[in-house]
């Protein structure tokens, strides 16, 4: 089975000091291709180097609602310089957390739709955080996506409604350990039937959100780790693991455009 952990945080500190033996790890699971996911200017930098470092890892770029205060035009401007790098799949993770309120909800809205418009200038597809932004997210999302664009909702947490939306606007949806979590992930599991496999990928977000059973034996969650994620929708899907594998592997190089040829044999795209 060929698996994509479409959002991790490499980049993060945490692997400093043994970021070598965690893509062995995840080389050994099976994941074939992993997406690291920018939140800032320095992450986004880290993100294309790694990237470049290794054949099967890709970046995004771009500015995180909890950083939205800090955010510039030059900023951006740094950023869109990145996207010179062939490894650089996507723009994100932006979008809107109202639950932390670490940038005001105004700094978060106004560079969520910069941001939207520079992804679109270069044809990038996006990947969207949302946190309790209470339908503030959609409105924006309804004024400034349209036909053709591709998008990926990170970490996808929310209701019934809020998910014939995305779907009805062509996003992907990413599924993380909550799916394995017997409590926590009880709505998940539930609304998961209502998606079509086609808008299904999988991540980790690691270094949180790590799923069940690894969750028992560390806090630190990485790319190897997607495996018990995909497992977990196989079994939910009641999907035959091996078929379900090659379509959320397709889904993942088509929602990043990587040609899914040239990733299997190692290549850089």
């Amino acid at each position: 089975m060929k698996l994509f952990d479409t959002h991790c945080h490499l980049d993060d500190s945490v692997y400093a000091g043994d970021m070598e033996a965690v893509i062995q790890r995840a080389r050994l699971a099976g994941v074939e291709a992993m997406m690291i996911a920018g939140i800032n200017a320095e992450s986004s930098r880290k993100a294309v180097s790694i990237a470049e470092w290794k054949p099967e890892i890709y970046a995004s770029v771009g500015i995180h609602p909890h950083d939205a205060r800090d955010c510039r035009e030059e900023s951006l401007e740094f950023l869109r310089g990145l996207t010179g790098s062939g490894k650089v799949r996507a723009w994100g993770e932006v979008g809107l957390d109202f639950n932390r309120m670490h940038s005001s909800g105004a700094d978060q809205e106004r560079w969520l739709i910069r941001q939207l418009e520079i992804a679109g200038d270069l044809n990038l597809p996006v990947i969207f955080h949302e946190r309790d932004s209470k339908g503030r997210f959609l409105e924006i999302l309804r004024g400034s996506w349209g036909k053709g664009k591709r998008g990926v909702v990170h970490c996808f947490s929310g209701n019934e409604r809020e998910l014939g939306q995305y779907l009805s606007m062509g996003l992907y949806i990413g599924i993380t350990g909550i799916l394995t979590v017997k409590g926590r992930g009880a709505q998940l599991r539930e609304l998961l039937r209502y998606v079509p496999l086609e808008h299904i990928v999988v991540e980790t977000d690691a270094p949180y959100l790590t799923p069940v059973p690894e969750k028992n034996q560390t806090k630190r969650n990485e790319p190897a780790f997607v495996r018990s994620v995909f497992l977990k929708l196989a079994e939910v899907r009641q999907e035959n693991p091996e078929t379900l594998a090659e379509t959320i592997w397709e889904n993942s190089c088509r929602l990043f455009g990587i040609n899914p040829e040239t990733r299997t044999k190692g290549l850089n795209c």
